[in-house]
């Protein structure tokens, strides 16, 4: 019977593993472990911390279209409890009454829309406002003062207003204090009918405008913290009554909306990238750690220690290093999410909002679980494991025949993946690509080294040399595979990501180009359109193209009569209730893409057919080759759905949610709209437009355009920052991968000095091995990367994918310079010794 040695008895295990950490610290076996850990929690705590912060501040941003964060709207009196619980959250709350009424100014008069603005509005954004002649307009966070008001400048065309003029609205007259260039909330409301004119809420009682029957719209608008608005939203929503809704910046605008959610998605890939080449660094560090704990292992049996003993220090010397690497990692993600964060407010010329502390409780919580999982089938292998087979280094035997002990890292793999990637069908599939190339690279590599043996050179120094690099890769075929695995994931990822965000950042470029339409023509008359059309031709402005709109309401689904109390979704119920502009086409537009069904011939013209945009079909329920029953001013017109088409809205061209064929509704009474682009140093011509066709309405989008460029422009630096923070992540990663290696690299570089070999011949060896690793590694990196980047671009991120030559090419060429140079780099100060010295230190 074995007795246990006294000091391994009265010490307690705990300081015990310490000790042994400090000791494997001091032999370097440690470091690329602990590195591998800090960057993985670093990746976690900073990409989430960051896109947290970012997240929140464009979302701000996006408030600016909307004067807050949130808007309840209602065709009633909002009911008072809704800002008084927004204002016990802790909401800043602030009212506006819509509706349509004449301006008049001596014996004229112009319809506009009105807006009656409360005090403290807007809680986001700005106004701006020309406040006196011949000056540039000025940034105003506020309404016009009791008895003034701002109207826009085709009010004061139209009425040969001038400012200082006054002007009446009902029974109130106003002082014309300010023309409006831009508000704040157009956003939600970028095609109202009118010109607008701001006012204060004071002066509404006194004007009478607003009796029973009037139409108008309320808006309760709201703003704050993040988790306050979902709480007051959870608490509003069960409450809201017939007529009520709420909107936020990504349900008012479309564009934005699809602009914020692509980033949103990049940012998760990019994180979940970032972790996974860390996890899959740590599975590599994590074998010389562990090969130097089993000779530790073993002389702690033969001096008696029990198996319980060994597992329970082996225990405590994860939960240390978890602790260590979290704690590390943490302040490491930290710092550089702030860097970054600074940088980037700078760029945003806002300081963003302040991170919470759940990104940083959670990286210390996967830091405890990978750092669990991954040592737990060791732990559970050195259980019923023989001193003998310890000494005999035979602990690699029995955890091949244990492979269910690594379940539990797969399963925290894939709730990183899932929790990082912030949609399933993502994780999935750049978890399959991953799994996928793991699969590729093993089976080439496999063919790839017996290849290049036969291969391989067989007369010269040279030959020799490289002879014996790739005999080394035969050799240690596992190893190798190992290695073309870790590089080719992390060539992967990197090649993804680049890109991906290319084709993101070019997508948005294209939505929004500098001569996108920046005014919006309706009520254009068919008696009109030659003379418009020659106004364009005298300017020398490209005439644009018109669209008809007939005017149309929805009233039954396959026979059935729509009633939008049928309707759950608020969306629905609201697209239910109101008109749509029926257009026809006989070419699809270029924004427009076609999901299921077929677009019409030339013979199709006057058929009853109808095309559908896809969100549309979707919140009503409407479904290919159901027939849809519209009212057009009494008249009951029945066409059936031909096909259904993803409409790019954030291309801010003129776009229909419902077309026909030529000539299908072309009996029916119809009005034309069309949007062109107009240069500032051109904006006469819309007064000429006004001038000669009084009953047109101009709507003028630049200033909205500006603020949706400048917040795409602000999501274009967040997701290059996140790239740029994968990328050196990824690198660095990939780089504690290969000198995890590098303990069993020297020994193999010392017995080849102490046989002979020089020492330019170990060098070329080394890297002709390694040249031969980043082959196989990139090429599958390069054409894996490609694959599911067109996944990701064409299926998640919905924007047009390019096989991109220069970058795949960059890579190829990067990985056969980079990852050889970086081996000899390792490795290089130990081919300065000789060889007595270097067996002296293994």
């Amino acid at each position: 019977m074995s007795t246990v040695n006294p000091s391994i008895n009265t010490m307690p295990l705990y300081l015990l593993a310490w000790q042994q950490l400090r000791a494997n610290w001091r032999a370097g076996d440690l470091r690329v472990l602990l590195i591998a850990l800090v960057l993985a929690v670093a990746a976690i705590t900073s990409v989430n911390a960051f896109s947290q912060r970012i997240a929140m501040h464009l979302n701000s941003q996006g408030g600016i279209l909307l004067g807050g964060d949130l808007v309840v709207m209602s065709d009633h009196v909002i009911p008072q409890d809704y800002a008084l619980q927004a204002k016990q959250l802790g909401l800043a709350t602030t009212q506006t009454a819509e509706f349509p009424s004449m301006v008049v100014h001596q014996a004229n008069s112009q319809i506009a829309e009105i807006k009656a603005l409360g005090a403290s509005f807007p809680l986001r954004g700005d106004f701006s406002v020309q406040l006196a002649t011949n000056t540039p307009a000025r940034l105003v966070a506020h309404p016009p003062p009791a008895g003034e008001v701002w109207l826009e400048s085709r009010i004061m065309g139209v009425l040969s207003l001038k400012l200082g003029d006054r002007i009446h609205l009902g029974e109130q007259s106003f002082k014309v204090s300010g023309v409006l260039e831009r508000e704040p909330s157009r956003g939600g409301d970028m095609f109202s009918f009118a010109p607008r004119a701001m006012m204060n809420a004071q002066d509404l009682a006194a004007t009478k405008l607003i009796q029973y029957g009037s139409r108008v719209k309320y808006q309760l608008i709201v703003a704050g913290d993040a988790e306050q608005l979902n709480t007051f939203s959870g608490w509003l929503k069960p409450r809201l009554q017939r007529g009520e809704r709420v909107e936020d910046v990504k349900t008012a605008r479309p564009e934005i909306k699809s602009a914020l959610d692509k980033a949103e998605v990049f940012l998760g890939l990019s994180a979940m990238v970032s972790v996974m080449l860390a996890i899959v660094a740590m599975l590599l560090a994590s074998g010389p750690y562990l090969n130097r704990q089993l000779d530790t292992f073993a002389m702690l049996r033969c001096f008696g220690a029990t198996t319980r003993m060994i597992q329970t220090i082996l225990l405590w010397q994860t939960v240390w290093v978890a602790l260590l690497g979290g704690v590390l990692g943490c302040a490491l993600g930290y710092a550089l999410q702030q860097g970054l964060a600074t940088l980037a407010g700078r760029l945003f010329l806002e300081s963003l909002a302040p991170s919470s502390m759940w990104p940083f409780v959670l990286g210390m919580v996967v830091s405890l679980f990978v750092m669990l999982t991954l040592m737990w089938p060791h732990l559970r292998a050195i259980r019923t494991l023989p001193t003998v087979h310890i000494l005999r280094r035979e602990v690699e035997v029995n955890l091949k025949q244990d492979w269910f002990n690594y379940l539990p890292m797969a399963l925290v793999v894939v709730l990183l993946m899932v929790w990082q990637a912030k949609t399933l069908q993502m994780a999935l599939i750049v978890s399959g690509g991953l799994v996928l190339t793991c699969v590729i690279v093993a089976v080439l590599a496999y063919a790839a080294v017996h290849l290049l043996f036969k291969l391989r050179p067989r007369q010269g120094q040279l030959a020799t040399s490289i002879h014996i690099g790739l005999t080394n890769l035969r050799r240690r075929l596992r190893l190798s595979i190992a290695q073309m695995i870790a590089f080719s994931l992390g060539l992967m990822v990197i090649v993804l990501l680049s890109i991906v965000k290319t084709d993101l950042m070019q997508s948005w470029q294209d939505s929004l180009p500098a001569d996108a339409p920046n005014r919006f023509v309706i009520n254009l008359q068919p008696d009109q359109l030659p003379a418009f059309k020659k106004m364009f031709a005298q300017q020398h402005q490209v005439t644009p193209q018109v669209h008809a709109m007939v005017r149309a309401r929805l009233v039954a689904i396959n026979h059935q009569k729509v009633n939008a109390d049928s309707y759950q979704d608020e969306r629905a119920k609201r697209l239910a209730s109101r008109e749509f502009n029926l257009s026809w086409a006989a070419q699809m537009q270029a924004d427009n893409h076609l999901i299921s069904g077929q677009w019409w011939t030339d013979e199709d013209a006057g058929k009853p057919y109808i095309s559908l945009e896809q969100d549309l079909a979707q919140n009503l329920n409407i479904h290919l080759g159901d027939t849809l029953t519209y009212d057009v001013a009494g008249t009951a017109l029945t066409l059936k759905v031909t096909s259904i088409r993803k409409v790019e809205w954030d291309s801010m061209r003129a776009n229909f949610f419902a077309v026909t064929p030529p000539k299908t509704i072309a009996h029916l009474p119809a009005s034309y709209m069309t949007a062109f682009h107009l240069p500032p140093s051109q904006t006469a011509f819309v007064q000429q437009l006004v001038s000669h066709f009084p009953n047109l309405t101009v709507i003028d989008v630049a200033a909205l355009m500006e603020q949706v460029r400048a917040i795409m422009q602000k999501m274009s630096v967040a997701v290059s920052y996140v790239f740029l923070f994968s990328l050196v992540t990824g690198l660095a990663v990939l780089y504690a991968a290969l000198i995890a290696t590098q303990q069993a690299r020297i020994r193999e570089s010392t017995l080849l000095r102490v046989l002979g070999a020089s020492r330019r011949q170990v060098s070329v060896a080394m890297l002709a091995e390694f040249f031969a690793i980043a082959l196989c590694a990139v090429v599958v990196a390069v054409l894996l990367a490609n694959g599911v980047a067109w996944y990701v671009s064409i299926w998640l991120l919905e924007i047009p994918y390019h096989f991109n030559v220069t970058m795949s090419a960059i890579a190829i060429v990067s990985a056969l310079i980079l990852i050889p140079a970086a081996a000899w780099l390792a490795l290089r100060s130990y081919l300065n010794h000789s060889p007595k010295q270097l067996l002296n230190s293994i």
